[in-house]
């Protein structure tokens, strides 16, 4: 876990301000009828525009700029000119901006035009475990309590965490320790410092837990066909609390 100075939180400000517009932008975008490739590319353009750098694209090969992910997808999925939105779907657009070397990361789930009860409160939930989980996020805590209460909100509610998939630290890096699951006991992971950055990120099954790779390298989706949620943003962790700099 690394902590960061002055200087550098004003550059990552800037960066997560970035990435929140953007998903904004996407919020608005989002309807029956467009690709997930335009939504790519109406948003690498937003970005650029906004004096960012639309992180995603060429990292570890990733071939776009944001991730897209339809209903049964849980992450990275690639965007497509074949995917387009229908009504009833729902799609989890995840984005990184770079500013200045310094990296902010969200990602939002979004219905497409009308959806179902069932959807609607899966996006709902998976929201809620995020504020949830860092109620219990504090300087000289363990990380585990986050983890802890993400799954135990999660649960309850009658869903499934993804277990392979986990929130990290950042800031000058898009991946930096520590490893943030959203499951656990309250005594895993390590203490809680000052002035760090992390991106904490609920993936949420309506169903089981259990994922399949796509045949792509990249798309997660779930065994059982059913749909999942996602929700993400960045956060600055400091002596007086949890800031969220993507919202």
């Amino acid at each position: 876990m690394k902590s960061f100075n002055p200087s550098e939180i004003v550059l990552m400000r800037k960066a997560c301000e970035i990435t929140r517009d953007a998903l904004l932008f996407a919020e608005k975008l989002v309807k029956p009828g467009i690709s997930t490739l335009e939504l790519d590319k109406s948003l690498k353009k937003f970005i650029i525009d906004c004096g960012g750098y639309p992180t995603c694209l060429g990292y570890e090969g990733y071939p776009n700029s944001i991730c897209t992910s339809v209903n049964e997808i849980v992450v990275h999925g690639i965007p497509s000119d074949k995917c387009i939105l229908k009504e009833g779907d729902i799609i989890s657009v995840d984005l990184c901006v770079t500013y200045k070397g310094f990296i902010g990361d969200a990602a939002r789930t979004f219905p497409v035009g009308k959806i179902s009860a069932e959807k609607q409160r899966l996006i709902d939930v998976t929201k809620e475990a995020f504020f949830e989980g860092i109620k219990n996020l504090k300087v000289g805590h363990r990380l585990g309590e986050l983890s802890h209460a993400i799954q135990e909100f999660v649960e309850k509610n009658g869903y499934s965490v993804v277990r392979e998939m986990v929130g990290h630290g950042i800031g000058d890096q898009m991946h930096l320790p520590p490893n943030i699951p959203n499951y656990g006991k309250v005594t895993d992971g390590p203490i809680v410092i000052e002035n760090t950055f992390l991106a904490i990120e609920p993936m949420v099954n309506m169903g089981k837990k259990e994922i399949w790779l796509l045949e792509d390298g990249w798309g997660i989706i779930t065994r059982d066909g059913l749909p999942s949620a996602h929700y993400e943003n960045t956060v600055l962790v400091t002596k007086n609390g949890v800031e969220i700099l993507t919202l």
